[in-house]
C-alpha cells in the first residue's frame, strides 16, 4: 500500500471517482468504459454495441497483446473458442464432455486446485479426449492484490505441479485470472512466466447454483452476442449450461461457426 500526500492525494481520489463513473450497468452484468487503460486493478468487462459483432473490452486487444494477453480471436473468421471455468465439480462436467465429443468440439477448461484434487479422473478424461486444461490458479484468489512475483508465481506453479502429478503431462501456459480481476503488473508477471493470459468476449451470469438462468434466458444472451473470434466463457458448474449445450453448439454450427483451439489465438 502506498500513502501519497498533498496534490497527489487529490489526483488519486479524482482518478478513482472517474473510474467509478466509467462503470455501466447493463442487463447482463457490469461493464466498464472501454477507454480504460490496463494500468490499475480492475475487473475484466465488456460492452456489446452491435449484435453479432465483437464487444469492446475495458482494455483494447492491442493493449492486451503487449502482455501476451487476449480476449478475442481473429474477427475475420467464423471460428469460436469454447472455454469452461471450474472451481469444483458439480456433477455436470462429464455430460458436457459427452456433448463436446458429439460435436467434435475441443474446449479449454480453466481449473483450480480443488477441482484437480477432487476429480482427477475427469481431468484425465479431458486430456484423453483432446481438450486443453488451463491454469485458473491453485486457490482462486484475487490475483490483482498479489504484488509479490514469488507469491503470484506460486499460485500458478502449484497447479502446474498438481496437473503433472495427475496426468503425467506438462500444463500448457494458458492463464485465466480468477473472477477476471487483474492489474498491469499481473499481466507482466504472467508474461514473464511464459503464460498467455486469456480473458473472454462472451459470457453471461451462469455461476449461481441457486439462481440458474432458464434455457430461454441463456439462449437469449448467448445466441445474439456470438461473433467471429469469440472466446466463450461458460461455467461447468452450471446445470443450465449442461442442459443447453447440445442445442447451443448445434445452433452455432448452423450459423456457420466452427470451434477452434484457444492455443492458436496468439498466432
Amino acid at each position: 500500500m502506498y500513502i501519497i500526500f498533498g496534490k497527489k492525494t487529490i489526483a488519486a481520489v479524482l482518478s478513482a471517482v472517474v473510474l467509478m463513473a466509467a462503470v455501466i450497468v447493463s442487463g447482463s452484468g457490469i461493464y466498464h468504459n472501454a477507454s480504460y487503460e490496463a494500468a490499475a486493478d480492475v475487473n475484466w468487462g465488456l460492452s456489446f454495441q452491435t449484435e453479432g459483432a465483437a464487444p469492446t473490452g475495458n482494455a483494447s486487444a492491442a493493449q492486451l497483446k503487449k502482455y501476451n494477453a487476449y480476449y478475442v480471436g481473429d474477427t475475420s473468421k467464423k471460428k469460436i473458442y469454447l472455454t469452461f471455468d471450474a472451481g469444483y465439480e458439480n456433477g455436470y462436467t462429464e455430460h458436457i464432455l459427452d456433448v463436446l465429443k458429439k460435436h467434435n468440439a475441443k474446449a479449454t477448461f480453466f481449473l483450480v486446485g480443488n477441482f484437480m484434487e477432487t476429480s482427477p479422473e475427469i481431468v484425465k478424461r479431458m486430456v484423453a479426449e483432446g481438450h486443453t486444461v488451463g491454469n485458473h490458479t491453485y486457490t482462486h484468489p484475487d490475483m490483482s492484490q498479489i504484488l509479490d512475483k514469488t507469491a503470484f508465481e506460486n499460485e500458478l506453479t502449484k497447479l502446474e505441479k498438481l496437473y503433472k502429478e495427475t496426468t503425467g503431462k506438462e500444463m500448457k501456459k494458458l492463464y485465466r485470472p480468477p473472477q477476471g480481476k487483474y492489474s498491469e503488473s499481473n499481466l507482466k508477471m504472467a508474461q514473464e512466466l511464459g503464460y498467455t493470459t486469456v480473458f473472454w468476449s462472451l459470457a453471461y451470469v451462469d455461476w449461481y447454483n441457486d439462481d440458474q438462468p432458464t434455457e430461454d434466458e441463456a439462449m437469449d444472451k448467448l445466441i445474439p452476442r456470438i461473433h467471429n473470434g469469440a472466446v466463450v466463457l461458460l461455467h461447468s458448474t452450471s446445470k443450465t449450461n449442461s442442459e443447453i449445450l447440445d442445442k447451443l453448439l448445434s445452433k452455432w454450427e448452423n450459423m456457420g461457426y466452427s470451434f477452434g483451439d484457444i492455443s492458436d489465438i496468439s498466432k
